[in-house]
């Protein structure tokens, strides 16, 4: 499983036109889920996320974490980030969970982020061709993958 965080100010997801999420500060998190994820991989990304220290306290050090700031969450899921690019000019996506799988694991990713302690999570739309805006603050990105966490 793969995450792209970024510390945000505000983050919205649009559907058709709608507005159907958004968040002041926090994370927006995009979450890829490949072939062969489990809970085990989504329980390892939901405790490092919720309790990293990429917020910064009264001297401008990244000390803080989500849980501490009151931040809110917007996860965004995002098969793309399962990309294949050895070969060739054209992604290939064989990596990516299958799709009924793979919102599974999305759900229950963001079930483990509130059991984590986020009071304020919210969600994109699976599936969906989805217009993701946000303000990047730093602007602050990290990747993850709980392949690498789980060494």
């Amino acid at each position: 499983m793969k995450a792209v965080l970024q510390r945000v100010r505000r983050a919205s997801v649009t559907v058709d036109g709608q507005c159907i999420s958004e968040i002041g500060q926090g994370l927006l998190v995009l979450l890829g889920v490949a072939d062969g994820d489990t809970e085990r991989d989504a329980d390892i990304l939901a405790a490092k996320i919720a309790n990293l220290r990429i917020f910064s306290d009264s001297d401008d050090k990244m000390n803080l974490s989500l849980l501490t700031v009151g931040g809110e969450m917007l996860v965004v899921s995002q098969f793309t980030l399962c990309a294949n690019c050895v070969k060739g000019r054209r992604p290939d996506f064989f990596g990516a969970a299958k799709p009924d799988e793979a919102n599974r694991l999305y759900l229950y990713f963001c079930e483990r982020i509130k059991n984590e302690g986020v009071t304020s999570v919210k969600t994109g739309e699976f599936g969906a061709d989805m217009q993701v805006e946000l303000l990047n603050d730093g602007p602050v990105t990290i990747l993850l993958d709980s392949g690498e966490l789980k060494k």
